[in-house]
């Protein structure tokens, strides 16, 4: 096993000076907005909103907690610090959280309220933070983070995306973040165009998900347990094989790596708009469920997360 990080990835970049050049950078390329994989090139500094995740220069926060239903490798004992982002740069039509993805409960926060929210959470004891569909509020995120690191914070930093990131924004991210926690959605990038509403998905996500890896490499646990560095990929199980199971998995242990720490979800039911749509309007079988727990089998994964189709 490789050597436990000691201290969050961005603390190295905070020592330096290269976290406030990196927040200053992504600030930059929000007046032409390319800092996920829409790529809309929207000003956001002048009154504009992204063309697909509506939000402006301030990011919105719907809410912040200790989290105890993430994996286990992230909620251990004391919680995961999770921070739930308003708005999404997806348009899912089955969100389970669509009063916030898709209709953007939330407050308006501002850098230094962002930061204060992380350093809460470090507070409480939390074993981390974990920013919750973050892709379309990276340049804010930077922002807060090079202020909370410098009063003290020292948590590692999760990245819990839709995984429609963008190259871009990724490289910024590069040492900034520890633990990688993208979904795999879908295979096919025209059933992601159908189901949520933007193109090339497929294409984007696996580009996005390489670089990831590429950064952080296999999950990394610490001695209680917990992650301390790496990918935890999760791939939700939708009906009649909309999720292409068997070829994400494929590209997950051949492309990536056999050690991807891996969540295979069964809880798929038809939310928002799902239950009028006829392909989504209904659960995953237990023959579909099963087929899903092999191909993972086939595949050679050695790391499925015991929280879904794993155990």
């Amino acid at each position: 096993m490789p050597p436990q990080p000691l201290e969050p990835a961005y603390l190295r970049l905070l020592r330096n000076g290269e976290l406030r050049a990196r927040a200053a950078g992504a600030r930059l390329r929000l007046e032409s907005c390319d800092l996920c994989a829409n790529r809309c090139k929207v000003n956001r500094l002048r009154a504009s909103a992204g063309a697909r995740c509506r939000t402006y220069e301030r990011a919105r926060v719907h809410g912040f907690f200790a989290h105890h239903g993430e994996e286990d490798v992230l909620s251990g004992s004391a919680g995961s610090g999770t921070i739930f982002f308003s708005f999404c740069n997806l348009r899912c039509a089955f969100c389970q959280n669509w009063e916030i993805a898709s209709a953007g409960e939330g407050s308006l926060v501002s850098e230094e309220e962002l930061a204060d929210v992380m350093l809460e959470l470090q507070r409480r004891g939390c074993h981390n933070v974990n920013l919750v569909s973050p892709s379309h509020v990276v340049a804010q995120i930077l922002g807060a983070l090079a202020l909370a690191a410098n009063r003290g914070l020292r948590l590692p930093l999760v990245w819990n995306s839709g995984g429609f990131d963008g190259l871009e924004a990724l490289r910024l991210l590069d040492g900034v973040v520890d633990i990688y926690m993208p979904d795999m959605k879908y295979a096919d990038s025209e059933t992601a165009r159908r189901c949520s509403g933007v193109p090339g998905y497929a294409e984007a996500n696996r580009a996005a998900v390489k670089e990831m890896h590429r950064q952080v490499g296999d999950l990394v646990l610490d001695d209680r347990g917990i992650a301390r560095r790496g990918l935890l990929v999760r791939h939700l199980v939708l009906p009649s094989g909309l999720s292409g199971t068997d070829e994400v998995l494929r590209f997950v242990g051949e492309e990536l790596s056999p050690r991807t720490w891996v969540n295979l979800m069964d809880q798929y039911r038809p939310c928002h708009l799902a239950g009028g749509i006829a392909h989504l309007a209904r659960r995953p079988t237990p023959a579909e469920l099963g087929a899903a727990r092999e191909a993972a089998r086939r595949r050679g994964l050695l790391r499925l997360d015991a929280g879904g189709l794993g155990r």
